[in-house]
């Protein structure tokens, strides 16, 4: 359900019932934040992921892939290692889990739903 919408029918109640103080259930509404993230929310996601992700580094690359070469003046330089972006998808979407919320909208629809009498 949107915000607008609800916020529609709480107008229509208020007309019919005195029982709750609707205005102030619309005005705590209205203060629902909606889309974006907050700087902070950024922030805190951004500091779990580089931590999470330093913290398991060492499972991120994958070692039988490096490639190195034998430079002019005898250094062995590492030329070419490749990167298991499956491991760190699986980290990254650890993370965002802990702050993902369940929407409305994706509840399942055996929930109930009040009757129009």
């Amino acid at each position: 359900m949107k915000k607008e919408n609800l916020i529609e029918q709480l107008n229509a109640a208020k007309a019919l019932s005195s029982q709750v103080d609707i205005d102030k259930v619309i005005e705590l509404i209205k203060q629902i934040e909606t889309g974006g993230l907050t700087e902070e929310l950024a922030s805190n996601i951004s500091s779990k992921l580089e931590s999470i992700l330093d913290n398991n580094s060492d499972d991120l690359v994958d070692l039988d892939s490096a490639e190195f070469e034998l430079n002019y003046d005898n250094r062995i330089e590492l030329s070419r290692v490749d990167v298991d972006i499956r491991e760190i998808i699986q980290h990254v979407e650890a993370v965002l889990e802990e702050f993902t919320i369940v929407d409305d909208d994706e509840v399942s629809s055996s929930e109930f739903t009040p009757s129009e009498d």
